[in-house]
């Protein structure tokens, strides 16, 4: 691809070019320290509330999500950019650890890895998209980001990009922090660049894993972060079964959110084989629901097919679904699915795309007959973001033994609420085993993204002179400027010790 002078101006580019231009940005993005990347961030978020307006109709046309949705999520992101701004100014993430000694003190803290390429989704085009929670969290480690442009919002992306480079000038930070590439053949050059040193992915296990394994193979192999497919548990217990009015409507929210295109989505519902009354209710609440407009055209294709393909499998009943839509276009719309089987259905080997992700307006109900064999479904599936359980207080017995199981297999687990609720805060983790992750101990969501594309460095014996200034007092007696570890014992700012 050749470049134009507008393409320089926008942060457009060929990767080469690009990430050579990340790479120069990374000293002075390092260097600007804690409270000049907070500036930046708390400027780039108000840079995108200033486009609002632009953002949402330019996505709202690309992607056929509600004009309302979109900018609540340009909130979303705005308020994310200015958590990580809060998580900078608090310091903690830097892990600052300091042994003295008598031959000099060891002091260890954290380092921005480099420049990262960042994949986002199609599904939330803003809050997982350029200006989303890994570019977010990179840029507050100090790590100039590499977007790949997304095809399903194109525009969307050139959007936000600009907003963000705007942004970076008006903090006195160089525009070259943030920057893009588009199409197919540079999402490969990207995660084999040289001068790449980690990768942030969200979107297909196909696409995902054929990243995943570019970067493993490089000569110097680079982290992968990606979260990419998720069946999401929802766990009925028969008590809660007993009384469909308290679990219909965060059940139908968990499998109906953005039309099922979310990666928290309940592909699966577990109820008692005798909760008749409320699988009825959601079969006519999946019946009677809109019908979505898919987010691209890969999806459309994959939706009717995939539900096709799974409704024929053997002690497989369609309870809802069966069937286009008249006059639907190429992306939709479409009628939400809904399929039901037992758990000897659902873990038959010849079932086994029952167990993996389907995106969009489908689920399966799964009827088990004791608990103890929902326990046995559930220690088999493959890992999942979420899991859901709905009970009463007579349920808490056979929660406990559920929840048991669902710690080892979701990276969170909800109670009573719906699993397609993520709030973006310090205690978040979005994440979980392969395939939701493929780096089960790291979140792409939440503060503790920053460490991702952090390293450990460690310094013995220096003159606190040369120290790095966010260790300069951690060794002395003064007052710390940051949650300091001494000899093993924890001190605060005075400020937040008071506090």
């Amino acid at each position: 691809m050749t470049r134009t002078r507008d393409d320089q101006l926008d942060g457009l580019g060929t990767v080469t070019d690009t990430v050579g231009r990340a790479r120069r940005a990374a000293p002075g993005l390092a260097d600007a320290g804690r409270k000049r990347r907070a500036r930046m961030l708390e400027t780039m978020a108000g840079q995108l509330e200033r486009s609002r307006a632009e953002l949402v109709a330019t996505a709202a046309a690309e992607t056929a999500l509600a004009p309302d949705v979109l900018d609540a999520e340009v909130t979303r992101t705005a308020d994310q950019l200015r958590m990580f701004a809060d998580v900078l100014r608090e310091g903690s993430y830097l892990e600052a650890t300091v042994d003295a000694a008598p031959a000099g003190d060891v002091l260890r803290w954290l380092r921005p890895l480099g420049p990262v390429a960042v994949f986002g989704a199609s599904n939330f085009p803003f809050a997982y998209g350029v200006a989303g929670g890994d570019t977010a969290s990179a840029l507050a480690a100090g790590c100039p980001v590499v977007a790949k442009e997304h095809p399903s919002h194109p525009r969307t992306c050139r959007a936000v990009l600009s907003a963000l480079r705007t942004a970076a000038v008006a903090a006195g930070i160089t525009p070259d922090v943030i920057g893009m590439v588009s199409g197919f053949e540079a999402g490969a050059q990207l995660v084999t660049h040289p001068d790449v040193t980690a990768v942030g992915f969200t979107g297909s296990v196909g696409g995902g894993r054929a990243l995943f394994d570019l970067c493993a193979a490089r000569a110097e192999p680079i982290p992968f972060y990606g979260e990419l497919g998720s069946v999401n548990p929802a766990v009925v217990l028969p008590y809660a079964a007993r009384t469909p009015d308290a679990v219909i409507e965060p059940l139908v929210t968990s499998m109906l959110t953005r039309g099922g295109q979310v990666c928290t989505k309940a592909g699966l519902v577990f109820l008692p084989d005798d909760a008749e009354d409320l699988a009825d209710r959601l079969r006519r609440r999946m019946a009677a629901a809109p019908h979505p407009v898919l987010l691209n055209a890969s999806i459309a294709a994959a939706f009717p097919a995939g539900t096709a393909k799974r409704a024929a499998l053997d002690g497989v009943e369609v309870l809802c679904g069966d069937g286009p839509v008249a006059g639907a276009g190429e992306r939709g719309p479409v009628r939400p699915v809904l399929l039901a089987t037992t758990v000897t259905g659902l873990l038959a080997d010849a079932n086994a795309d029952l167990r993996e992700e389907c995106f969009g307006p489908y689920a399966v109900l799964v009827r088990y007959r004791s608990v103890a064999e929902l326990r046995t479904a559930l220690a088999v599936l493959p890992a999942s973001l979420v899991a859901g359980v709905y009970g009463t207080d007579d349920d808490l017995t056979d929660a406990r033994g559920v929840l048991d199981v669902l710690v080892d297999r979701a990276g969170r687990v909800v109670w009573n609420q719906p699993t397609s609720g993520l709030r973006v805060g310090w205690a978040t983790h979005h994440g979980g085993g392969y395939p939701a992750s493929t780096a089960a101990g790291t979140t792409s969501v939440g503060a503790t993204a920053i460490r991702r594309w952090l390293r450990p460095s460690a310094l013995q014996g220096w003159p606190t002179a040369l120290l790095p200034d966010e260790l300069r007092d951690a060794s002395g007696g003064a007052e710390p400027s940051l949650p300091v570890r001494r000899d093993g014992r924890l001190h605060l700012p005075r400020a937040e010790a008071a506090a």
